[in-house]
This record gives structure tokens, sequence and C-alpha cells, in this order.
């Protein structure tokens, strides 16, 4: 599977028979407008910067809600958090190429004891870090610890191109002692090439 950063919470998971959208934004974001199309959009809340879906192309099937759903071979549960200020918040959770994908979307707070034993896990665990009207980078730790994702990706934190009222990445880094680590373009995965630990931070440059 390759997976690729596009800014905010917006990702494309690319298996071999199948790509996935997550909380594809809108216009006036800051990001250049995507130009995607995809077989599967996940939405985690009614939000322009998170459900603008008709900006995908290909006809994709939306889930924006929780449940059990196996759409074209991928396995995709969707699981009730809270967002900021308990608005609602669907977590999902991504199996595509037998690379199980967690992708939190606007976490408000860390994870309940049930949560976590349903998300627990995760081959990679996509993560907002940027507080504010998401967990914060204290909070973010927190959750890695909870879940215990072979692979971290954070995401929803401020960028050049997006100069939103968010913490930067460097304070998540510092949460998990990470202190040097080199943007990627992509990250390509498969179950040979999982970290043997837990935790491992890997940061994408956003990418259209």
């Amino acid at each position: 599977m390759e997976i690729t950063w596009l800014g905010h919470a917006c990702f494309r998971l690319r298996g071999r028979d199948l790509t996935v959208i997550t909380d594809p934004y809108g216009k006036g974001l800051g990001y250049a407008p995507l130009k995607l199309s995809a077989e599967v959009v996940t939405v985690s809340h009614a939000e322009p910067n998170h459900a603008a879906f008709d900006v995908v192309g290909g006809g994709p099937r939306l889930v924006d809600r929780p449940g059990e759903y196996e759409i074209g071979g991928a396995m995709i549960q969707g699981v009730a958090t809270p967002g900021h200020q308990r608005t609602r918040n669907t977590a999902f959770l991504i199996t595509l190429d037998e690379i199980v994908v967690c992708h939190l979307g606007d976490l408000g707070q860390v994870l309940t004891a049930e949560q976590v034993a349903t998300l627990k896990d995760p081959d990679v665990l996509l993560i907002p870090v940027g507080g504010h009207c998401t967990i914060a980078a204290s909070q973010a730790a927190e959750v890695v610890s909870q879940l215990e994702p072979r692979g971290v990706v954070p995401m929803h934190y401020r960028t050049p191109a997006a100069e939103l009222p968010l913490d930067p990445l460097d304070r998540f880094c510092s949460e998990l002692a990470a202190n040097e680590v080199t943007p990627q373009p992509k990250l390509s995965v498969t179950r040979g090439s999982l970290p043997d630990e837990t935790g491992q931070l890997v940061v994408l440059d956003y990418r259209r």
C-alpha cells in the first residue's frame, strides 16, 4: 500500500486494486485544490475541511458513519469517538492489502478503554496533533501509547501551505523525543516492511 498525505486530514491510500481518500477538503483551506479519483471516501465528520466528497472523482462510495463495511476487498470499520467540544467524530480502521490503517479524524480527547479495544495495534496510525480543534501534542502522544501502532503519521497541524490556527509539528515530535525527522513524499508499506517495534514516527510532505 502507498500512503500519500494531501494536507490537513486528507490522505490517499492506494492499494493494488482500490484507492481510499480520507477527509477530503474543499476550497479556502490554503492547500491547492484536490484533483483525485477513488473507489472509497471516508469522512470523519460533516465539516467542510473534512467532508468535501464532491471533489473526488470516479464515483466513489461514501463512508461517513460508524459500522462495518466491505468494499472491493477493503474492510472498513467506523468507530464513534468524541470530536472537539464533544461533537461527533468517526475514527476509521481501513484494511487494504493486508495493512491496517487507523485514521482518527478530528479526535477531541484521548480514547476510552472500549475504543482502544477496537482500534488497538494498527499497522499505521494517522493522528491529529495540532490541537485547538483536536487533541494537542501531549494528548496525541498518549493516544499513540494507548494504540501502540507500528508506524505513526501526524496530520492536522500548521504548515506553510495553510496557516491555520493549529500548533506546529515540532511540539508532537518533542513529545515522542523525535526531533530530527526528515519528511518523505510518501509511505510505501507491506507486511514485510513494517517495523518490528511500535511507535516509529513517519513525517510526510503534503502532496497534490
